[in-house]
């Protein structure tokens, strides 16, 4: 059977996706942030992440973002930049990071041969990928690589996570989803953060996500009762997932399938490794467990 990296996209960046993403939730990167002189709370998301592509303005993280109220964004950012320079964004992130997995993972884990080479073969991933359109993706492709290998997994991992959303951008584009409609719509799914989660965390307020939530019933995106998605719905976010996927396919028909299956298997591990160890809230947040 002739390999499909379409098909193993999505497997592929789930198991590396938590390496990347436990970073918004450890206390490690508030901590560094702060130390460096952000304020606490929004500005420290807003910032550490949009900090490689520069002091852009509040209307650029909106868009790269894609899914936050403009308001929430506009109360921190450009400020955020007049009180730390975007280079010490970086660098305060990239500790944190340095802390945090050594936390989670140990060190004798750290330290180990499958952190070596799983680091080694998503760095080999992102050699192929190219920034036309994806402005997030290529801020962060910009920085320099750290030279510790769980340092360079986790780069490797932000650089395979922000290309995808890049790429998922796009897909929700294309198929008339704006920034509110899309969590909305993705709620309704039943997969990843729930619904007052995804509210308050992206500072929409209520008559915000209600005007959504008549808006996609209109267009027959969901149901009758406005919280689970119709059978157009399915069909409509199926089909944004499936454009995600082959705009993602450049790392894993460049890695080959021995090799992504490799990384999955590695990624998988470590990840789980990652949850084991806490590094997510369990205050009801996700409305299930991310896979």
């Amino acid at each position: 059977m002739t390999f499909d990296p379409a098909a193993v996209a999505a497997r592929a960046h789930r198991a590396t996706e938590m390496i990347h993403s436990m970073i918004y939730f450890v206390p490690e990167q508030d901590e560094e942030l702060i130390a460096a002189g952000l304020r606490p709370g929004r500005m420290c998301y807003f910032a550490s992440r949009s900090a490689p592509m520069g002091a852009v303005s509040a209307e650029v993280v909106t868009a790269t973002f894609y899914n936050f109220n403009p308001e929430v964004v506009a109360r921190t950012i450009p400020r955020a930049w007049t009180l730390v320079e975007p280079p010490a964004v970086v660098a305060a992130r990239f500790k944190a990071v340095d802390r945090a997995l050594r936390r989670l993972l140990g060190d004798e884990a750290i330290a180990s041969h499958e952190v070596a080479e799983l680091a080694a073969l998503a760095r080999e991933a992102t050699t192929v990928m190219q920034p036309e359109a994806r402005p997030l993706y290529a801020g962060h492709a910009g920085l320099e690589w750290p030279d510790e290998p769980h340092l360079q997994l986790w780069h490797a991992a932000s650089l395979l996570r922000e290309y995808r959303g890049d790429g998922h951008l796009l897909a929700l584009l294309r198929h008339d989803l704006n920034g509110i409609d899309a969590i909305v719509s993705h709620c309704a799914t039943g997969r990843g953060f729930t619904e007052d989660a995804a509210r308050l965390l992206r500072g929409w307020t209520e008559e915000q996500w209600e005007q959504s939530r008549t808006r996609l019933q209109e267009r027959g995106v969901l149901d009758a009762t406005g919280r689970a998605l119709s059978e157009d719905g399915i069909a409509l976010r199926a089909s944004v997932e499936a454009d995600t996927d082959a705009l993602d396919v450049a790392s894993w028909r460049h890695l080959g399938e021995d090799r992504t299956a490799r990384l999955i298997e590695l990624g998988k591990g470590v990840s789980r490794a990652i949850l084991a160890a806490g590094a997510l809230p369990t205050t009801g947040v996700f409305a299930s467990a991310p896979a």
